[in-house]
């Protein structure tokens, strides 16, 4: 992110008062700091400071589908149905984060998202000989869900030597859970009697499942650059006796239903440009597991691959605050098309 994510290295606190960006750092036993990209942050509180960071992050994503019901005489010509679909989403996402230095090497944190989500589908209606385009808008705004981490320095590291940091990010459910709208279906979105297009009408501002994910960041500072990088695991915890709202105040039970874990890596290279700005650029992936309804792979469910290349730029405005860019391009055909995110730490 690094969501870094996505998030997610990043999300980097506020520079200690009177550090200098772009001069040799006396050691500190701190790791460097860099432009954040990432959801997993590199440099940690400093004892007894806090770190107020309110952020807004914008992504676009649109995706083509194309579907043919029928069958074909000649490799040409085909009998049948074609149904094509364009969706194009947006997603505005504003947090305020804080963060407390515990200690020389232990920070906590808090996270308070609110989002908001337009998507605008773009169809033919199926199973008629209509040539007008049919657009099908739905939006969503409400509290995301909220975060707890903490992060612990493994070592204490030093010029040419390599700094570890591990990590506990926990993620609740208090976002507009995905099962409560209701889904344009009459009575069930599943099976041989499905009706309606099976969209939701209004969007969720939450992935209604706890998740829980063990991080380990890496720096490693070569004067005047530092390579970082991390690896992480997003685990989601099931839910068992799940239903999904359609039309009419009925519901339609789903089981268990359990998200497909998220293995991810990501990393990169921060240089100094002066003594008050730094620039940054990496790379993120995200491996998605296969979600599993009652013990059974969900038709249709695929592991799906997130590749997002980031640039991020870091200007010190003071000896307590920064500000911090970055813009996220992706590479994938499931990934956001674009990714803009801005943050403002201070240091108290």
């Amino acid at each position: 992110a690094a969501d870094g994510a996505a998030a997610p290295a990043a999300e980097a606190g506020a520079p200690a008062p009177g550090a200098a960006v772009g001069r040799p750092r006396v050691a500190s036993g701190r790791p460097p700091e860099v432009a954040p990209l990432f959801e997993q942050p590199g440099v940690l509180t400093p004892k007894g400071k806090y770190v107020l960071e309110p952020s807004a992050q914008f992504g676009y994503s649109s995706s083509n589908r194309v579907a043919l019901v029928g069958y074909t005489i000649i490799p040409a010509l085909l009998i049948g149905l074609v149904d094509v679909r364009e969706v194009k989403r947006n997603t505005f996402t504003a947090a305020l984060t804080g963060r407390f230095g515990v200690s020389g090497r232990l920070e906590i944190e808090a996270k308070l998202p609110y989002v908001y989500r337009s998507d605008a589908t773009v169809s033919r209606e199926i199973f008629t000989g209509t040539a007008v385009e049919r657009v099908f808008d739905t939006s969503g705004k409400a509290l995301g869900d909220v975060e707890l981490a903490a992060r612990y320095q493994l070592n204490n590291g030093g010029a040419d030597q390599s700094y570890y940091v591990a990590g506990l990010r926990f993620k609740s459910r208090t976002g507009r859970d995905p099962f409560d709208v209701v889904t344009d279906c009459a009575r069930r979105c599943i099976g041989e009697n499905a009706t309606g297009t099976g969209l939701p009408l209004s969007l969720p501002t939450g992935s209604g499942f706890y998740s829980l994910q063990p991080s380990l960041t890496w720096l490693y500072p070569s004067d005047p650059a530092v390579f970082f990088g991390s690896v992480s695991y997003l685990y989601n915890f099931k839910r068992r006796n799940v239903s999904r709202t359609v039309l009419n105040g009925e519901t339609e039970a789903l089981g268990t239903v359990e998200p497909g874990a998220v293995l991810g890596f990501n990393f990169g290279m921060g240089l100094a440009l002066n003594e008050k700005a730094s620039l940054s650029i990496g790379y993120d992936h995200n491996t998605i597991g296969r979600t599993r309804q009652n013990g059974a792979v969900v038709p249709g469910s695929v592991r799906t691959q997130l590749g997002t290349l980031l640039i991020g730029y870091s200007y010190r405005l003071s000896n307590n605050k920064t500000l911090n860019i970055a813009v996220g391009a992706g590479l994938t055909r499931d990934t956001p098309d674009v990714t803009l995110s801005v943050r403002l730490p201070m240091t108290f």
